[in-house]
């Protein structure tokens, strides 16, 4: 998934896992996009990198900057945290019966989901929307034309 979207043009810097994913092969696929891997260690983890550069650098760093290690992969509860919200108001299934419209329906879940987030916040802080009074033809014109 990761290479896929890098593919796709999208600059990853940070790729954050739970430990499920501890493997020296996606600390390698991170390392080969540029990005830092944030997945924490085994507790059986033994410091034998088996040729992995990157796979000993991060294990050091887990294991002596474990603060600041865990400041980086915290940000993938926030991504279980939308998720979880998601399932919860639009339900955890999916409807549609081939994959492009099970892709095109969880994408309009998550439209309707920041929607839901972004009115929420509208109201919790008091910010009144304030929205375009031209029309689309007004706005296009340059001042001074008829």
């Amino acid at each position: 998934m990761v290479m896929e979207a890098h593919q796709n043009g999208f600059d990853i810097k940070e790729i954050t896992a739970d430990t499920g994913y501890s493997s020296r092969a996606n600390y390698e696929v991170a390392e080969s996009i540029g990005a830092n891997a944030y997945i924490p260690f085994k507790a059986n983890t033994t410091c034998k990198s088996r040729g992995s550069r990157i796979w000993h650098k991060m294990f050091h760093y887990f294991q002596f900057n474990k603060e600041e290690f865990y400041q980086h992969y915290h940000q993938r509860s926030n991504a279980e945290s939308a998720f979880s919200m998601i399932k919860m108001k639009f339900g955890d299934k999916l409807k549609s019966k081939n994959f492009t419209a099970q892709k095109n329906e969880l994408l309009c879940k998550l439209i309707a989901h920041n929607i839901v987030v972004l009115i929420h916040e509208m109201y919790e802080l008091g910010i009144a929307p304030q929205f375009c009074s031209q029309s689309p033809i007004s706005a296009n014109k340059v001042e001074g034309e008829p």
